[in-house]
């Protein structure tokens, strides 16, 4: 791709507006379309862009596939660490208004677990923050899950069987 300076150009001035609409999706899929899964794939596309514009040593420069690996564990434990945390919150029984008589146990991303009486407007209540933050894990695991089958394909030998082309060519 060195021999196309416009491509180069062009996708340098365009990557950071793919990563700004996939933060949009991420962040505003809880009030409209949109959300982790599709957040994960526009932020990965970028990446698969920049590797097939300046090729694979550059782009696992930029993301190393042990980060990646790093990335798609964290994101499958904020997953997952959300239900678990929703299960030990469990949920608040009221008999009044204000008046809390007990806890039960809550089910696995049950958000409701979540509900707080602190930082009244400035952190979200229960089933806002749950979707909120399991989104985030999903988001997360889907960028980095999509960015590691890009280096897989774009790694491998088109000729693992041991043979070249020049070998399979003397043959026929």
């Amino acid at each position: 791709m060195d021999s196309f300076p416009i491509i180069r150009v062009v996708t340098k001035l365009i990557i950071p507006y793919i990563l700004l609409f996939g933060f949009y999706v991420q962040f505003h899929g809880d009030f409209g379309p949109g959300g982790g899964f599709q957040a994960g794939v526009i932020l990965a596309s970028a990446l698969i862009l920049y590797g097939l514009v300046f090729g694979l040593p550059a782009v696992k420069t930029v993301a190393p596939p042990k980060l990646i690996e790093k990335l798609i564990a964290l994101g499958v434990l904020i997953y997952a660490g959300t239900g678990v945390v929703t299960m030990l919150a469990g949920k608040a029984t009221h008999t009044g208004e204000h008046e809390l008589t007990s806890r039960t146990v809550a089910n696995f991303l049950d958000y409701g677990a979540l509900d707080h009486h602190f930082l009244p407007g400035f952190l979200p209540h229960g089933q806002h923050l749950g979707i909120f933050v399991v989104e985030f894990g999903v988001g997360i695991t889907v960028t980095a899950v999509m960015t590691m089958i890009f280096y897989c394909f774009a790694g491998r030998n088109p000729h693992a069987n041991g043979q070249s082309n020049q070998q399979s060519e003397a043959k026929a």
